[in-house]
């Protein structure tokens, strides 16, 4: 019987440390970090403030570097490239979702959604398109040309979630999404994000709410720059919805 080779991690950590520099001397904020993630994954990243968890996002989104160890994604060592590249391998494979939503205050939401496709030299009317369907997608089409705060936190996030996927992420990265909104509002994002993983899109969320995590099908738990707990999730949440058409 043949064997089918085993896919490569989507992440694959290894031996990973973070130091920041101080007037004392370097100061240690990730140790010997080791973590693969594949493909399809809802993982959760868990841990209380200062456990390192925020640090070990930026570096996954390659917005931040190890001090050492090794760091893959898509099989790609991001250590070894150069701005350009990792700018590349950064539009390409990851969209970001943050806790305050990063709208610009003074353009649509089609706008907003559309702004990545400007960096890739996307034709206007194609980008229109594109960022109109996402907010269907997202239940917010009829506020295409409305502002940010003409609309609620919740409705806010999703318009963020949008943006996140208009150039196809195959790997989503969520820090603290439901930080800024209501229990009943946090729901339904989170059902959102579901409906997106069980589309097959990669996603990585940091919280500290033990509920929020439940809707991950594994969670990791930092502790003083370490992993001390990596295990599956035995609750999770509902899924629903249809895959985007959108490439850059």
């Amino acid at each position: 019987m043949t064997t089918l080779p085993i896919p490569a991690p989507v992440i694959e950590i290894l031996g990973l440390y973070k130091d920041y520099q101080t007037p004392a001397g370097p100061f240690p904020v990730l140790k010997d970090v080791n973590l693969a993630i594949h493909a399809g994954e809802f993982v959760a990243i868990m841990g209380p403030s200062g456990s390192g968890k925020s640090t070990f996002m930026n570096i996954l989104g390659c917005l931040d570097r190890p001090t050492s160890g090794a760091y893959a994604l898509e099989g790609q060592d991001v250590a070894q490239m150069d701005k350009d590249a990792t700018a590349r391998l950064r539009g390409q494979a990851l969209g970001f979702v943050f806790q305050g939503f990063n709208l610009l205050p003074r353009m649509s939401l089609e706008d907003n959604v559309a702004l990545p496709l400007v960096y890739c030299d996307t034709p206007k009317e194609e980008r229109r398109r594109r960022a109109r369907a996402l907010l269907a997608k997202v239940g917010l089409e009829q506020y295409a040309t409305t502002l940010p705060n003409r609309i609620s936190g919740g409705q806010q996030q999703r318009v963020a979630i949008a943006r996140a996927l208009i150039n196809t992420p195959r790997l989503i990265l969520a820090d603290e999404p439901t930080g800024n909104l209501d229990s009943h509002t946090s729901e339904e994002i989170m059902e959102l994000f579901s409906a997106l993983n069980r589309e097959g899109i990669t996603i990585v969320l940091v919280t500290h709410e033990p509920d929020i995590a439940l809707y991950a099908h594994r969670q990791v738990r930092f502790l003083d720059g370490r992993i001390v707990h990596d295990a599956p999730t035995h609750e999770s949440g509902h899924v629903l919805s249809t895959q985007p058409e959108v490439t850059c």
